[in-house]
């Protein structure tokens, strides 16, 4: 993705295309052909990405626009990736205290540990795949990026799910970080 030269070796006319008026680089915008798969495996150009670390690198620098559409962003280029569902999955759960004072960590499928709460709400949303009124749990990783639960976490989620009887919030869920999270309606 970024190009590396000598300081000795002239710019590529890749890069040198790159550059903007004010002397900046400017992004350059292209197809990667990756694509992530709905259980979080990353693909190129059909063959799946087995090292991690270059998983990791690519999930550093992913983006999600307004738009809903995935890019992979440096100083130097950027590029559009196709994402089946979500980028990431998460695949345990880790759960301490109880009631309100409970707090819920969930681990990514790129080992990123998460504290849900108000800067990673978790929400479930109907799934078109599962059929209208089956509800699929997400937990936002990063602004605009988020994780589905895999099924097994979400059984544990519900384990730990209890029913709110306040006037504004009744419904059954789970807290986390001093905040209700409904698991019974798309939120």
């Amino acid at each position: 993705m970024v190009i590396d030269t000598r300081p000795d070796q002239p710019l590529s006319s890749a890069m040198t295309q790159s550059l903007s008026p004010s002397g900046g680089v400017a992004a350059t915008e292209r197809r990667f052909g990756l694509a992530i798969a709905r259980d979080g495996s990353w693909w190129h150009e059909g063959s799946p990405i087995r090292r991690i670390e270059l998983v990791r690198l690519f999930a550093s620098v992913l983006r999600r626009e307004a738009d809903g559409s995935y890019w992979l962003v440096t100083p130097v280029e950027r590029g559009r990736i196709t994402v089946e569902d979500v980028p990431f999955v998460a695949v345990e759960l880790e759960a301490r205290g109880r009631g309100r004072a409970q707090r819920l960590r969930l681990r990514s499928n790129l080992d990123e540990w998460v504290t849900v709460g108000p800067e990673h709400p978790l929400r479930v949303r109907a799934s078109a795949a599962a059929g209208a009124h089956a509800l699929v749990p997400y937990v936002e990783l990063r602004p605009g990026l988020e994780a589905r639960l895999e099924r097994a976490v979400y059984y544990q989620l519900v384990e730990l799910g209890e029913e709110l009887a306040e006037p504004e919030r009744a419904g059954f869920g789970v807290w986390s970080g001093g905040q209700f999270f409904a698991l019974d309606r798309a939120g």
